[in-house]
């Protein structure tokens, strides 16, 4: 699976990946943002609700920094919803561009084109629903006895295999059918949930120690960082199916239109698009 991984040139599909989602961050702070200031604007309590809940005293000057933010988003929640949403939607498609990029890459196969652009729509929508989703049963399972602890982390899972499942099967230019996908869907939702716990330890950490030396950019390092991670996490799971189809119903061998350069003369590509002589 590494020797495969490196034939495909993963860390760099891996960090294209990584670039979209950090870009997909801005427009998302914008739309949290919004929601913040129209949450703000019906619930007067809010700021003093938040700064109990995050133990920040009334009187600090971290008090008057989340009153201030508080303030700024409730005056521009109209503007920051519409550009919020806008952007959102924009960073999403060069998402999708990306992740059907480094998934097709792993399968070796092109892109279906236009065509791309509606699956990655179609993508994005159920993405949308699986986070939500995620979300309200995360919530759910905060009133659960704490016995009953195995429960959260059974649904942690189900979720992250729900999308991990998703992005498989619907973004690239395949089809397989869904039980050759199970296992880099499994490695996937495994992977993340250590990749959530490890984050929970280390980014604070990170964003400490590199704000301390580099200023407000640390926190960028650090989240930049994790998601470089996750983006090797998500090129990993895909070439695991790759590997195991490969297994089970073996290759083929296919003529590869290249440039002719010197040495090139009757060859063909290996996986690396490399002319080998025959």
């Amino acid at each position: 699976m590494q020797g495969r991984f490196n034939d495909v040139r993963g860390g760099y599909l891996a960090g294209a990946v990584t670039l979209a989602m950090f870009l997909s961050v801005f427009p998302l702070l914008l739309v949290a943002v919004s929601v913040l200031g129209f949450f703000s604007s019906g619930h007067p309590d809010l700021t003093s609700r938040l700064l109990s809940n995050l133990g920040i005293p009334p009187a600090s000057d971290a008090a008057d920094l989340v009153r201030h933010a508080v303030a700024t988003a409730e005056q521009s929640r109209r503007t920051a919803s519409i550009v919020g949403v806008l952007g959102l939607l924009w960073s999403g498609l060069g998402l999708v561009a990306a992740l059907q990029y480094a998934y097709d890459a792993a399968w070796q196969v092109t892109g279906r084109g236009i065509r791309d652009k509606g699956w990655g729509m179609l993508w994005l929508v159920g993405t949308a629903v699986l986070f939500l989703t995620s979300f309200a049963l995360t919530a759910a399972t905060q009133f659960l006895p704490a016995f009953l602890w195995p429960v959260e982390i059974v649904v942690a899972l189900a979720l992250g295999l729900g999308m991990f499942l998703w992005a498989e099967k619907l973004l690239p230019n395949r089809d397989i059918g869904w039980r050759p996908l199970l296992p880099g869907a499994i490695a996937g939702a495994l992977g993340f949930e250590v990749l959530k716990v490890v984050g929970s330890l280390y980014v604070p950490r990170a964003v400490a120690s590199s704000s301390a030396l580099y200023g407000s950019i640390g926190v960028v390092f650090a989240i930049l960082a994790w998601l470089y991670f996750f983006g090797r996490l998500i090129v990993y799971s895909t070439v695991l199916n790759v590997v195991l189809w490969e297994r089970d119903h073996g290759t083929v061998t296919i003529g590869l239109r290249v440039p002719s350069l010197p040495g090139r003369e009757n060859g063909v590509a290996n996986r690396r698009g490399e002319a080998i002589r025959t």
